[in-house]
């Protein structure tokens, strides 16, 4: 995982360079810039971006033997002009996703054994694969200005809600094998780093890692969550 961020990072700093050899071409073609420029393109348009994605992830920690996958529909639309920032110059869009398939891999059912005041005892754990869906109404995402005619780096801010069809994370088990004190819904705060990258006009592949918080807030009695996983996501964006 730690070399798949920095292969992320590398990308995006060859993009920028990449960008900045590009400045001369594009000004040649001055007004014709955006007919040339794909990712100018859709800047200057404020172009509506949509389109599937996967995404994939490991917990960190305590929680590294947790596995996550999801399948979704990502929106978002830049609001504004670009603004001058100097090397943070860029645009702001409002997105969001749904994730109808959203599922986590724990370990099976199992013994633990914990020490309270000097004294253990012995009990049952739930785990294995937990599925529910996922929507986050919100993402604040900054797309860096470049000159690139492909390449479109971005990083974000997000909040989402989860519902699983059984309480999530795995918690110790009460008569009947049922969960124990955690809960169906939990917020997921997230933030990441990302790149789109135009195959043609108006079409790209994307690219982006997050870190993942999953907490319930305390709906339920206890609130283990996991604290943090990386997960990283691949998708196709279609742009109007």
């Amino acid at each position: 995982m730690t070399r798949t961020i920095r292969f992320l990072l590398l990308v995006m700093m060859a993009g920028t360079l990449t960008a900045s050899a590009q400045t001369s071409d594009n000004a040649a073609v001055g007004g014709h810039d955006a007919a040339v420029n794909p990712v100018a393109q859709v800047r200057q348009a404020k172009s509506w971006e949509y389109g599937p994605f996967v995404n994939w992830g490991t917990g960190v920690g305590d929680r590294s033997d947790f596995k996550f996958l999801s399948l979704g529909f990502q929106l978002g639309k830049p609001i504004g002009p670009p603004l001058q920032a100097g090397i943070l110059s860029g645009q702001f869009e409002l997105g969001g996703n749904l994730m109808p398939l959203w599922q986590a891999y724990t370990p099976a059912p199992h013994l633990e054994t914990y020490v309270y005041q000097g004294q253990s005892s012995t009990v049952p754990v739930g785990g294995g694969t937990y599925t529910g869906v996922s929507l986050t109404p919100v993402i604040f995402r900054w797309n860096f200005k470049t000159e690139s005619r492909r390449f479109q780096p971005w990083f974000q801010g997000a909040g989402g809600l989860i519902y699983t069809t059984h309480k999530f994370p795995p918690d110790i088990l009460v008569p009947h094998g049922t969960p124990g004190g955690t809960s169906v819904w939990n917020f997921s705060p997230q933030g990441g780093i990302g790149f789109h990258y135009f195959t043609q006009p108006k079409r790209s592949i994307d690219l982006g890692i997050n870190a993942v918080h999953i907490s319930s807030a305390s709906l339920g009695d206890r609130n283990p969550g996991v604290n943090a996983s990386v997960q990283i996501q691949v998708g196709y964006t279609l742009w109007k």
